[in-house]
């Protein structure tokens, strides 16, 4: 028997699920990707701005946008009052990587990890959008779900072993350092 999907009705049906009698609770969820770059790409981006302006503070700007839009582009998702978002980037020169996390916290009924998710994917596109003009040969993704917690599931803490963040070791730890 294959798990039950709970974004559908007995009939099969798409629907929004009912967080109307579960409890309100501090909810926290960062994920991270990147774009990976080429060669002349990076060194536009190594030296921080571009005709547009600064590539990273546009890609932050557009992760900010895409985790407060998230209940307009998923469907199912849950309008939420978001309680802070926090965007770090790194630029990975060895890799040619381009990389963003977002961390978002709730309190509320239902978790925030589509919001993390949708901030990253809309701040790496912001940055796509930003470096266009270098060149299109960029790539977007992975991306990935780092942290989770604060609802029935538990804590989550997915590693990624190319990732220069790593899950917070405790609930309360929200910042941790980028790698040398």
């Amino acid at each position: 028997m294959s798990p039950k999907l709970s974004h559908f009705n007995q009939d099969g049906r798409p629907q929004m699920v009912d967080v109307s009698n579960k409890d309100s609770t501090l909810r926290l969820s960062i994920a991270a990707g990147y774009l990976q770059l080429t060669s002349d790409i990076l060194e536009v981006l190594t030296q921080g701005t571009t005709v547009k302006g600064s590539p990273w503070e546009v890609a932050r700007l557009g992760a900010i946008a895409g985790v407060k839009a998230t209940s307009m582009n998923i469907k199912l998702c849950h309008s939420l009052s978001i309680d802070s978002i926090e965007v770090d980037h790194y630029l990975d020169q060895k890799n040619s990587r381009a990389w963003l996390c977002v961390t978002v916290k709730a309190e509320g009924k239902t978790g925030v990890e589509m919001e993390a998710l949708s901030g990253v994917t809309i701040g790496l596109l912001n940055l796509y959008d930003m470096l266009k003009a270098v060149s299109h040969s960029m790539t977007l993704g992975p991306i990935q779900l780092l942290f989770k917690s604060g609802g029935k599931s538990g804590i989550i803490a997915n590693s990624w072993d190319i990732c220069p963040w790593k899950p917070p070791p405790k609930f309360d730890v929200v910042k941790y350092p980028i790698p040398k």
